[in-house]
């Protein structure tokens, strides 16, 4: 029995709760108070009211960070002792020199509307922002290479993913998002430049901390990094292609987008030196156009990616059932029949019924050679049918690679294959498919055509470092509010934090 009523919680939940643990850091936290015994704080307390300020219509509940991942440390005293000892390291010898790699998910929830609590009215929105250890390393004196003694296992669980800060508010309410996330971002700030000093097995140990915000969908990043919305020309957030470039070439980017470079783009946005046109102005900040305010790894979501690409093929799937290829400019009626037909032949043979927005689970059923068997069935002319398996074959044997925890040891001949597929499969799309791709094409098939191959070589691994885990706890968040909170606003968010 993992979740239990909360007085059994009150006296268990002392220790495992952040703010037991004494720790100092060296040198101490610029903006940030010394005390160790901080529990869960109110995530609006940093938001100074001025005058002219408009109200705070939202609820919030955090830890502080650095108390936060301390107690995750703590959780972690046997993995990372046991870890020391079977890499033939003597524990009393190892008291420095521990780095600490951190995945950073942030998330907004759709509808979590509520059972009627008294408190302010918010919206019936929540953002959840959390991190997971992702693998500790360990650099012994007079030793050139670092060691790595723990790298969690699963890395997209909800159950080593740990909630940082709970808000009820709109993730597109970009004011009150930065308010909030304000303060969590000056602690991470000060952490970057500082060491932390906490006893593990017995013996005070220095432990640094990197931060990689990788666990975002789309959304979250053109928000946090200042971009305009994925509607936008400007179709990706790792490099500067625009959504023609990228549909007349498909695979040659490189990954050029950095949060600096964000910044200084949003001044230039802001004082316009040149003094140019609007047009010209957009061009030269290629769609930077709101300050930036959190940093993120240049990557892109697995989840996501599955969704998005997913979504991608269901609209394929239904331009060839009504042979789209031959017509000019088909009405909304006959789409809507199309529609119809492959979702009731998907019910009916795969047993998949419609989703109203598509989803992980959805996707991963949906992308199969068994899916497209069932497709091709609609689908008058053999040489499109054709055409349908080598892409979706195609798409297959590219997913993998975005998907694996550590794609080197579970694909390597997907991996090597990577970016022959990724030719092909774009030759395909301006060929065959040119119908709907003709001067477009969506942001997430341009990542996974343009981008993965890089991002792979340069951090090992795509799939790890995806939004599951984060979006794995929505799940329990919906389930804790409802269930295991009490009703009032005032505890809920507090009540949830500590499950």
């Amino acid at each position: 029995q993992i979740f239990q009523p909360l007085h059994t919680l009150r006296n268990a939940e002392k220790e495992l709760l952040p703010g037991f643990h004494p720790f100092e850091w060296q040198p101490a936290l610029k903006t940030v108070s010394s005390s160790w015994d901080v529990g869960i704080i109110d995530g609006v307390s940093g938001w100074t009211a001025s005058v002219d300020d408009f109200p705070v219509d939202t609820i919030s509940r955090r830890f502080r960070y650095d108390v936060a991942l301390v107690s995750a440390l703590k959780d972690m005293e046997e993995d990372i002792l046991d870890g020391l000892r079977e890499r033939g390291l003597d524990d009393s010898t190892c008291t420095s020199g521990f780095t600490v790699t951190i995945k950073e998910s942030c998330d907004g929830m759709g509808d979590v509307s509520e059972k009627h609590g008294g408190g302010p009215p918010v919206p019936e929105k929540a953002v959840r922002f959390s991190f997971t250890v992702m693998s500790i390393s360990v650099q012994a004196e007079g030793k050139d290479e670092a060691v790595t003694i723990f790298v969690e296992p699963k890395p997209n669980s909800e159950l080593s993913c740990k909630p940082l800060c709970l808000m009820l508010a709109d993730e597109s309410d970009h004011e009150t998002l930065t308010a909030i996330l304000g303060p969590v971002v000056a602690e991470r700030r000060a952490m970057k430049e500082s060491r932390l000093i906490l006893s593990v097995g017995g013996l005070p140990r220095s432990f640094r901390f990197s931060f990689r915000g990788t666990g975002y969908d789309e959304k979250m990043v053109r928000e946090m990094e200042g971009l305009e919305a994925s509607g936008s020309a400007y179709v990706c957030t790792l490099c500067d292609a625009t959504r023609a470039e990228a549909s007349r070439n498909m695979v040659l980017h490189s990954v050029t987008r950095s949060h600096d470079e964000n910044l200084e783009r949003y001044e230039v946005w802001r004082t316009n030196p040149f003094s140019e046109s609007a047009e010209e102005l957009r061009d030269r900040v290629k769609g930077i156009s709101a300050k930036p305010f959190m940093e993120t790894r240049a990557t892109l979501d697995a989840l996501h990616c599955d969704i998005g690409n997913a979504t991608e093929f269901y609209k394929i799937f239904q331009d060839e059932i009504g042979e789209v290829h031959l017509k000019s400019s088909p009405g909304r009626e006959e789409r809507r029949q199309w529609r119809a037909t492959l979702d009731k032949q998907l019910r009916k043979k795969m047993k998949l019924k419609p989703v109203m927005r598509m989803n992980g689970n959805y996707a991963r059923r949906l992308m199969t050679h068994e899916a497209v068997e069932v497709i091709c069935e609609l689908v008058p002319s053999e040489e499109r049918r054709e055409a349908l398996r080598e892409l979706l074959g195609l798409y297959l044997q590219m997913k993998p690679v975005w998907r694996s925890t550590c794609p080197a040891r579970e694909c390597p001949d997907q991996l090597c294959r990577y970016s022959f597929n990724s030719q092909r499969f774009a030759e395909l799309l301006s060929t065959t498919f040119k119908y709907r791709y003709d001067g477009k094409i969506t942001n997430y098939l341009h990542k996974t055509l343009a981008h993965v191959p890089e991002i792979v070589e340069r951090d090992g691994s795509i799939g790890a470092w995806a939004s599951e885990g984060n979006e794995s706890g929505n799940k329990l968040f919906r389930r804790f509010r409802r269930m295991n909170a009490r009703q009032s606003k005032a505890f809920e968010l507090v009540d949830v934090l500590k499950h």
